[in-house]
């Protein structure tokens, strides 16, 4: 009797597929959302930094990720560069912790030139 029940009960109507659709489209929409917001600007931004690391020169002035401002004075190699921070001797400083490029500022001859 039991089991006469069961049979009858998932003997539906052959729309499984369908259901099953139907129950995905939510976690495909979450997806998409968590695409857009969250992993395509955070390729952007690792684009962006190693662009700007790549592009390091000598005399750039930098702030490294501990918030130390210093100019550049060699390019080692792909990895690392010397960076002068104030008087002291020059110290290596490994690319990937350079977190932002100052602009080097315009003379005061050239800018009171207007």
């Amino acid at each position: 009797m039991f089991i006469t029940e069961a049979y009858a009960q998932a003997a539906g109507g052959g729309a499984g597929g369908a259901d099953f659709f139907i129950q995905l489209v939510p976690f495909l929409l979450i997806f998409v959302v968590m695409y857009f917001l969250l992993i395509r600007p955070q390729r952007q931004r690792m684009k962006a930094h190693q662009a700007m690391v790549s592009a390091l020169k000598r005399n750039d002035t930098i702030v490294t990720a501990g918030g130390l401002v210093g100019k550049i004075t060699k390019v080692v190699d792909d990895a690392e560069v010397e960076v002068k921070f104030g008087d002291n001797e020059p110290v290596r400083v490994v690319r990937a912790t350079i977190t932002e490029v100052r602009a080097k500022p315009e003379p005061a001859a050239a800018a009171s030139s207007d």
